[in-house]
């Protein structure tokens, strides 16, 4: 079917390249999750991201001259970033703090924001230009781009920072009432 040669040159590198990609995800997610103190999914994740990276490296010992099993160990990490990154986008896990600057009346922000279950927290400021209202909501990653649609329906002109959060206390901190509520603790478990 293939020589040896052919194995050597064409099938081991790209071997090498598929499993260099698939170990790098794994080990992008699994930092996010060591972040996110999701201890257990992370451990799991990372005895199968070691075993598939001393896999590839065993392939990379035995090829010592061959440039292209370091090419195709380095693109695979390479693309193993960008996936990584893209899987956890998609997945969307954790939570954060959206706080919001207006000077326009929030009034209707404030109103819309609850009528959509989301917990805030409104507070009257000073800032550089004089009064404005400080708004702060802990979210799911998963509902941000609702809650940025309405803060640009009802003050389109409103200044806003997005951060992460570790973990919520509360069961309701932000989450509109059609998602599933979860408790977590302060590391950010779930309970």
């Amino acid at each position: 079917m293939f020589s040896n040669q052919a194995l050597g040159y064409l099938i081991i590198p790209l071997l090498i390249f598929l499993i260099r990609v698939a170990d790098v995800s794994m080990g992008t997610l699994r930092i996010i999750f060591v972040s996110r103190g999701i201890r257990s999914l992370a451990g799991v994740i990372g005895f199968f991201e070691v075993l598939i990276w001393l896999f590839a490296i065993s392939q990379i010992m035995r090829n010592l001259d061959s440039p292209l099993h370091y090419i195709a160990y380095a693109a695979g990490f390479g693309l193993g970033n960008f996936f990584g990154i893209t899987i956890e986008r998609k997945i969307s896990l954790g939570n954060r703090l959206v706080r919001i600057v207006t000077q326009k009346d929030a009034t209707e922000l404030v109103n819309a924001l609850k009528e959509k279950g989301y917990g805030i927290t409104s507070i009257n400021a000073e800032g550089a230009r004089g009064p404005v209202k400080l708004i702060f909501s802990v979210v799911k990653r998963s509902n941000i781009d609702d809650l940025l649609n309405t803060i640009k329906q009802f003050n389109p002109h409103a200044f806003y920072t997005i951060e992460d959060v570790r973990g919520v206390h509360e069961s309701h901190a932000g989450y509109p009432r059609s998602s599933s509520m979860m408790r977590f603790s302060r590391f950010g478990e779930n309970k």
